[in-house]
């Protein structure tokens, strides 16, 4: 009976396991869905790119992004080091995988066989009031020197990782998307040296959290250097208006003021004088 005992436990025990590891593979293989939906946009440079859990959209990420990184090359005198550029593109047709969180989601976006990865961290979190935001928390950027097509006979290349510091960036209400045509720059460190890359994205639109619709963004939230820049194209418009509103006030106030001023005839006073008229 002891050994009976014992051995319905046992099994009892391992079919939980079984379970529990079935359920825990169901939703690793759930939360990483990612879709390229670059063929949508007209613009050649603009990348779109979706994380979908359980069949839903939960983050959207929509941008063009540019890369520029220095490296070393070595000197025509073979001794000294010289630093080049190399300059280059988000490509649209670059891979995707993601994860997406209540408070935490993150996208990464790979090309050239894993010889460049971008991962963009996003969290939300409570301010003052009560006022739920939430923002890139940090970006990551892994290349490879060794790549040619844009490091040209690079000094001693390889694969290294730039990364951003205490990163609070695109600040965006819960709920709403951030929208932003005007370009928008990071600077990464690099382990290459403490190198600086610089990462700039424009013509953006990101939602990592609490999408309504399947594929669309939520109510735009426009950031302040479009605000300004709108500003700036419409208030040559307003003055322009206010001006013509002034001349217009001011030729009809003129003109109400020659009639008021105009010469009129005088009557005489005493009524005698009517009868020798």
């Amino acid at each position: 009976m002891g050994r009976l005992d014992f051995s319905t436990t046992e099994s009892a025990r391992l079919l939980l396991l079984a379970v529990f590891g079935v359920l825990a593979l169901s939703v690793v293989l759930a939360e990483q869905e990612g879709e390229n939906l670059s063929g949508l946009s007209n613009n050649p440079d603009k990348a779109i790119f979706a994380v979908r859990e359980n069949g839903t959209t939960c983050l959207m990420v929509e941008f063009a992004v540019r890369f520029l990184v220095p490296y070393d090359v070595l000197a025509l005198n073979g001794i000294d080091l010289i630093t080049e550029q190399a300059a280059f593109t988000l490509p649209r047709g670059a891979e995707i995988e993601g994860t997406c969180g209540s408070t935490e989601s993150e996208i990464q976006i790979s090309w050239k066989n894993n010889a460049y990865t971008l991962r963009i961290y996003f969290s939300k979190e409570l301010r003052e009031k009560d006022i739920e935001i939430w923002k890139i928390s940090k970006v990551q950027f892994v290349y490879d020197s060794s790549e040619t097509s844009h490091f040209i006979n690079a000094y001693n290349p390889g694969k290294h990782t730039a990364s951003t510091h205490h990163l609070s960036a695109l600040v965006t209400p819960a709920g709403q998307s951030y929208v932003c045509a005007a370009q928008q720059t990071l600077t990464l460190i690099s382990s290459d040296h403490q190198k600086g890359i610089t990462v700039s994205m424009y013509d953006v639109q990101i939602q990592p959290f609490d999408i309504a619709s399947d594929f669309m963004f939520s109510e735009a939230y426009k950031c302040i250097t479009d605000q300004r820049e709108r500003l700036e194209e419409t208030l040559p418009l307003i003055l322009s208006f206010i001006l013509a509103l002034i001349i217009v006030i001011t030729v009809v106030v003129y003109h109400f003021h020659l009639k008021l001023t105009a010469v009129q005839p005088v009557l005489p006073r005493d009524r005698s004088m009517y009868k020798n008229m």
